[in-house]
């Protein structure tokens, strides 16, 4: 037996044995438990093409926004919106210091549910524009 074929033997041998040892200490992945909590600014939720389909975040006030009331101004927000294959909001919910809102959208309208400063109204929109509101 030459040199050559000697040394091809041991490091054939050597690698059996590496291979063997990582064989020995693989081990069935096993999830480390769950996080107690998540903290983030903002979570989204994507489809399988990548599109966000859900998302919650924190908006920062927006103290010169002209609202369509002619008020100025608008708080902090905690937002959710989930969103359709097409990319429209279809239900969008939001809290702010001074109250709420959910607005719940289609293809024909939506309905807009709010309780911030003056009274609580219901206003119902068709994509045509008619317009109905529900107030106390």
């Amino acid at each position: 037996m030459t040199k050559l074929q000697r040394l091809t033997i041991m490091l054939t041998a050597f690698n059996l044995i590496l291979l063997a040892a990582g064989v020995a200490q693989l081990r069935p992945v096993v999830a480390q438990g769950i996080a107690p909590v998540l903290r983030a600014r903002a979570l989204e939720i994507v489809d399988d093409q990548g599109r966000v389909r859900a998302e919650i975040k924190v908006l920062p006030a927006q103290p010169t926004l002209k609202m369509p009331d002619g008020t100025i101004g608008y708080p902090e927000t905690v937002q959710l919106r989930l969103i359709s294959s097409r990319g429209s909001p279809h239900m969008k919910l939001v809290t702010t210091e001074d109250g709420s809102g959910l607005v719940l959208g289609g293809e024909k309208g939506y309905t807009q549910l709010l309780s911030r400063q003056g009274d609580p109204f219901i206003k119902i929109v068709t994509k045509d524009g008619r317009e109905s509101t529900i107030k106390p």
